[in-house]
């Protein structure tokens, strides 16, 4: 049990039968009356956020997630192939599931499929990755004083802004969070 004076930034409770993480939270002394516990909690199952206040000495079971890093192997359809490196199951999953979480993962890569209580409902793509660009605008010399990007596609088909240096074939790091292209590779 942990109570809501000990909430930090990432606990994971079980509030109502919903599991919710704790995105931000503040403790609170006003003046007059008693303290409280101010928080921002983000629905792990579905992704709502919603804002509750507690009081310190509330208490909440703690929810266990399951992390495990598993490989992308194949898309079928709608459907996502992910295996166990450690046991080798493999496992699919649905587009309701897997979201818009794969379109900067590229085959063979590893990723952390998160699961409550043996239902998986999300998938954490790597936190940067390295792709090629298999499509994109020349860029032309001089145009660099303002800054400016250009689109490109690269080779998972996802489309990012890119400097107006970056050409058909370079690879560059994108930051999966964001999808903004962090630099060439």
């Amino acid at each position: 049990m942990i109570s809501a004076g000990d909430f930090r930034n990432g606990i994971t409770v079980e509030i109502d039968g919903q599991v919710l993480q704790i995105v931000e939270f503040q403790h609170v002394k006003p003046g007059k009356g008693a303290a409280f516990v101010r928080t921002k909690l983000k629905n792990v199952i579905n992704g709502g956020v919603v804002e509750r206040s507690f009081r310190p000495t509330e208490k909440f079971p703690a929810a266990h997630i399951d992390r495990v890093d598993m490989q992308y192997l194949y898309a079928d359809g709608d459907q996502y192939n992910f295996m166990n490196t450690e046991t080798y199951d493999q496992i699919s999953l649905t587009q309701d599931v897997v979201g818009d979480a794969m379109k900067f993962v590229k085959e063979n890569d590893i990723c952390k499929i998160c699961s409550y209580q043996g239902n998986v409902y999300s998938v954490e793509p790597p936190m940067f990755v390295e792709l090629e660009i298999t499509d994109t605008e020349p860029g032309f010399k001089g145009d660099t004083a303002t800054g400016a990007n250009k689109p490109a596609i690269v080779e998972t088909g996802a489309q990012i802004a890119v400097p107006l240096f970056v050409n058909i074939g370079d690879k560059v790091q994108i930051d999966t969070r964001t999808g903004e292209y962090l630099k060439r590779v």
